[in-house]
């Protein structure tokens, strides 16, 4: 896919790239092929960041941008080529979550809501594969796309001062999980052992944009088990490489 973007100073240290304004995946490829392109063209000692949105691409430098147009012309070459450039690759990640009533304090509200049971909106949440497009709000917090929309709900309209680390939530058009304790307005519908941030990893957030997503339903008995394994070191969380 090739877009016509829009390139704009952002600060005096970054460009801000932008693709149309929409949420699709065949974009979302689109930008993660054209970093790997500026990570494979550019010394890492010139760039300091990459940072991947919905529909925009951010470059930090590590130092101040002398001219602004030579910066674009080359960025503007490195997207004609592109296509040349191999992604690193797909991963699909399968998280475990629990949805007992003592974790998914919204579920019988949302099911109320969205006029389904609560067993239908456990199977409607984990019969879908969701997409990675970014990260942002908070560390490890992803944004996941895909959500069906017999799932989506506003977002509560009183948040919470705090949410459980592991929560997973549905807010409008979006599911999500918390990767730390927070405020936050989502409606909640289960728990995860999984951590999704974590400082002490060379990679703190396992999964990247571009990555697969899907829910496991696991009972009470096994979040525990889960959570002691984890504890323990001893838990390896089930993935699958993807061609995609």
């Amino acid at each position: 896919m090739r877009s016509d973007l829009v390139y704009k100073p952002f600060g005096d240290r970054a460009i801000l790239i932008e693709w149309p304004t929409q949420i699709d995946e065949l974009i979302l490829k689109d930008i993660i092929q054209f970093k790997e392109g500026i990570i494979l063209s550019y010394e890492k000692k010139y760039i300091e960041d990459i940072v991947i949105g919905y529909n925009s691409l951010t470059i930090v430098y590590v130092s101040t941008i002398a001219d602004f147009f030579k910066e674009k012309e080359i960025l503007t070459s490195i997207y004609k080529s592109s296509d040349d450039f191999e992604n690193s690759g797909v991963t699909l990640w399968r998280i475990p979550v629990c949805y007992d009533e003592v974790f998914g304090i919204d579920l019988e509200e949302m099911a109320v809501t969205l006029q389904l049971s609560k067993e239908d909106i456990i199977r409607l949440h984990t019969q879908t594969i969701y997409t990675v497009y970014f990260i942002g709000f908070l560390p490890g917090f992803l944004y996941l796309g895909g959500l069906l929309d017999e799932l989506k709900i506003k977002r509560k309209s009183t948040p919470r001062l705090s949410v459980a680390k592991g929560s997973v939530a549905i807010g409008g058009a979006q599911t999500g999980i918390y990767p730390m304790d927070s405020a936050g307005g989502w409606n909640i519908m289960g728990k995860t052992p999984i951590s999704f941030f974590n400082t002490s990893e060379a990679n703190p957030c396992f999964a990247k944009s571009g990555d697969k997503i899907q829910f496991i339903p696991i009972s009470i008995a096994e979040f525990n088990k889960l959570t002691l394994e984890i504890e323990l070191g001893i838990y390896e969380l089930e993935k699958t490489v993807i061609n995609d």
